[in-house]
């Protein structure tokens, strides 16, 4: 009979002083897509010379620093967090601290992941899941809250819309593009019961969205003289804010949905990930409960002070680039941002692994939307702070053609190249639009600067 525990053969890994084996039972928490697509990026651990160290707190201190901090394929961009941290210290250039807190925040996501996989094989399927819910665009959220807090609430509405769009369109649309043309003889296939529940959370992410907008533009033509513009933009914030409760509602269904009762979807075939990919770290955990915890939280507070450089150097660098604030936030923030979790994505496109890509950027599309949204504009109410729903004419109008072209693309249950190309072809478009919209082409109109096309704060 075989045993109801798998043992783990690294003793030193222990937290308690004691040279033993860490057991797992076999109903471990259950991977999910995001947790796959960093697993791509995660070297093997090869520490024989560190069993050897005589003192096992020394051996257990630098076995976490090696899992934690070298166990990345990106390691070498942690040089950019003390890069960022010494040029804010010796107020050097604004855009160089915007540059070197980018590059920081790339193995920080990507670490962020691998901590939270780690926390949940201590705390189970249900709360591991909760967890993994809960920090997967944890980067995107705390940068929000920081431009929040600073009254940047442009950057905010930029950034969290430009990640949706980068997601559904450049991830999803690179993946296809590789995938297909690695796998060129035939159609690529994956599971249509995941994409249709993102989609159909999309689109309701997008009415929320839209509404606010509808609503000012009709009163604008409303032919009542007694309608002023102080109450149509009170009744588009209460709008908002009431919308946004919608979507919590919906995403605390859909993970009920995820986790619980209709779990199975959701569920990534990790028996056909095993074929390709060594995933013997990913099996049992390699770092105590505690010790995960804690560079949890280091790693969370990291974020959080490269976020605040961010956010305090962002309208400096889009200056010194030359480029529209729009562009840094819609394009040039998402893409880097979350550069780990896109690598991931196109790895698995590459190996036929459709519904991992999938999970990741429709399930990270669909977080941001009903989740990080929503949740900013509460948050922006908690501290009175003014934050509609009202992402202007052209930002919701590309994020309603974004999701409505994907959701197309992915009707049939099946990719090829094409599909890729499309995708990415709108992302273009959409980039270039904000790219021109901003740009002062007259240098006689004052009124065509860079904050010239922003939303508008009430």
């Amino acid at each position: 009979m075989a045993s109801p525990e798998t043992e783990v053969t690294e003793p030193w890994l222990l937290e308690n002083g004691t040279v033993k084996r860490l057991t797992r039972p076999n109903h471990g928490p259950s991977r999910t897509a995001h947790n796959m697509s960093s697993s791509s990026l995660r070297k093997k651990s090869d520490m024989p010379l560190i069993s050897k160290l005589p003192f096992s707190f020394i051996r257990n201190f630098i076995a976490s620093i090696h899992e934690v901090i070298l166990g990345t394929k990106l390691s070498f961009l942690f040089l950019a967090v003390p890069i960022a941290v010494a040029a804010h210290c010796l107020r050097l250039s604004q855009p160089w601290i915007f540059s070197m807190s980018l590059l920081g925040l790339i193995p920080l996501a990507e670490r962020v992941s691998f901590l939270t996989e780690q926390i949940s094989f201590y705390t189970g399927a249900t709360v591991g899941g909760l967890l993994n819910s809960t920090c997967g665009n944890a980067t995107e959220l705390i940068i929000a809250i920081f431009a929040l807090l600073q009254h940047k609430i442009d950057v905010v509405k930029y950034s969290l819309m430009g990640s949706i769009l980068s997601n559904l369109l450049l991830v999803l649309g690179s993946s296809l593009l590789c995938g297909g043309l690695a796998n060129i003889s035939t159609d690529q296939r994956f599971n249509r019961k995941q994409s249709d529940v993102n989609i159909s959370l999309l689109l309701l992410a997008l009415l929320c969205n839209t509404m606010p907008l509808l609503y000012k533009h009709a009163a604008a033509y409303d032919q009542n003289p007694a309608a002023d513009v102080s109450n149509t933009a009170k009744a588009t914030l209460y709008l908002s804010r009431a919308c946004s409760i919608v979507m919590l509602l919906a995403y605390f269904a859909y993970l009920a949905f995820q986790l619980w009762t209709h779990n199975v979807i959701f569920e990534p075939q990790e028996e056909e990930v095993e074929d390709n990919l060594d995933t013997s770290n990913d099996e049992s955990p390699v770092i105590g409960l505690w010790g995960g915890i804690i560079w949890l939280t280091g790693m969370t507070a990291v974020i959080a002070l490269l976020s605040e450089y961010l956010v305090d150097t962002i309208e400096a660098a889009s200056i010194s680039w030359g480029m529209p604030l729009s562009f840094i936030s819609i394009i040039l923030l998402p893409i880097v941002g979350n550069a780990s979790e896109h690598a991931g994505a196109i790895i698995f496109a590459f190996k036929n692994k459709l519904d991992i890509t999938l999970g990741v950027a429709l399930g990270s599309a669909t977080q941001i939307a009903v989740f990080v949204v929503p949740l900013s504009v509460i948050f922006a109410w908690i501290i009175n702070i003014d934050m509609d729903l009202d992402f202007s004419l052209l930002e919701t109008g590309s994020l309603s053609l974004g999701i409505l072209v994907t959701a197309f693309i992915l009707h049939d249950g099946t990719s090829h190249y094409l599909k890729g190309v499309v995708l990415l072809l709108c992302y273009i478009v959409i980039g270039a639009s904000f790219f021109i919209t901003d740009l002062p082409f007259d240098n006689n109109d004052t009124s065509a600067g860079p904050q010239s096309s922003k939303p508008a704060d009430i």
